[in-house]
């Protein structure tokens, strides 16, 4: 019987100090293979150049080395890059690079599918096969990057928890992906604050980030305002209703003091009434955040749902304005390629 290999990222720097010594090599060497794996994100062990060989096979012997590879990509008529990204163990997951003069976002996933099931999103038809480890989604950024860097000539500047997958159904792996990315001397070094992870919505979990102290900001996607309508689209609320929402984002609030937004995507005839702005405004008024980000709806094969007309969104935005509503309107990005908000389902291309 052959047991199975470990993750060589998998483990910590003192985990790897200790299978160093058990080889006899000299300690720097332990530095090299670590900033191979993080800071030089080499996918393989033979990228690892300043090694020996015969050291590189001592590693592939005894270590795997799972790493994502770019399938697919897509680019769009208004400069969005989309990605299709295959696991070692042939999944495939999405990510999207949305550039704009001032930044240059990566929009992540954290599952392969999702259990949500939200009735709007292409995501939630697709069934959950796992969630991204996180190295996996540490490799997304990194890909994403490379491509910014190459397509743009600029790193990325932001990073929103957007893609596939509830990110706070994925606790672990995603902060611990987070405290790599930020880490200054053995990861990318980008600033917490550049951060956002955007969640469903779940109580427990949104007080657990307060209790952890994070230091990246939140978004909701509420969707709707009160809980009929909620829980029509998102199935989610029915465990996790508005009240105990608005309780958590309070919480969190005290415990960390981070920004905290909320999405609001607008479908026609079913949340975008005057009434339907005033429930939002209600809402606003008892959570310390910053900024509604109302979002057009892109429609998907599976859900009826259409956007509204321009006049509707229109007055929609000039209510919540009149109201000192600080909200602002996200036109979509990367329609023409299914890589706009709530498109990501792996399509073949």
């Amino acid at each position: 019987m052959t047991t199975e290999k470990k993750n060589i990222r998998h483990l910590s720097l003192s985990e790897l100090e200790q299978y160093f010594e058990t080889l006899g090599e000299k300690k720097f060497r332990v530095r090299q293979v670590w900033e191979w794996l993080w800071q030089k994100h080499a996918h393989h062990f033979d990228d690892m150049t300043n090694l020996s060989k015969e050291l590189r096979q001592r590693l592939a012997d005894h270590f795997s080395f799972p790493a994502l590879t770019v399938d697919a990509t897509q680019y769009s008529a208004d400069g969005t890059i989309k990605s299709r990204f295959r696991t070692a163990d042939h999944h495939l997951v999405e990510g999207v690079l949305i550039p704009t003069d001032e930044r240059k976002t990566a929009c992540v996933s954290s599952q392969i599918g999702c259990s949500l099931s939200c009735k709007f999103c292409a995501t939630g038809y697709m069934q959950r096969k796992r969630n991204l480890d996180y190295d996996e989604i540490y490799d997304e950024v990194v890909l994403i990057n490379q491509q910014s860097e190459r397509v743009y000539e600029k790193k990325l500047t932001n990073i929103v928890f957007m893609g596939m997958g509830e990110p706070l159904l994925n606790y672990k792996n995603v902060l611990k992906a987070i405290e790599r990315i930020t880490n200054p001397n053995d990861g990318l070094g980008m600033s917490p604050r550049r951060i956002t992870v955007s969640t469903a919505g779940v109580a427990k979990m949104i007080k657990q980030l307060g209790d952890d102290k994070v230091r990246f900001k939140l978004a909701l996607s509420l969707h709707a305002a009160n809980d009929q309508k909620r829980n029509e689209i998102m199935g989610i609320n029915e465990t996790n209703n508005i009240k105990a929402l608005i309780e958590a984002l309070n919480y969190f609030y005290q415990q960390t003091g981070n920004e905290i937004t909320f999405e609001y995507i607008l479908f026609k005839d079913f949340n975008d009434s005057k009434q339907d702005a005033d429930e939002l405004i209600k809402i606003y008024r008892q959570v310390p955040a910053d900024l509604i980000n109302i979002i057009e709806y892109n429609p998907i094969e599976q859900a009826l749902f259409s956007k509204p007309e321009e006049n509707a969104i229109e007055q929609f935005m000039n209510h919540l304005e009149k109201n000192r509503v600080n909200a602002r309107l996200r036109r979509s990005r990367g329609k023409d390629i299914d890589a706009a908000c709530g498109q990501l389902a792996n399509k073949d291309q």
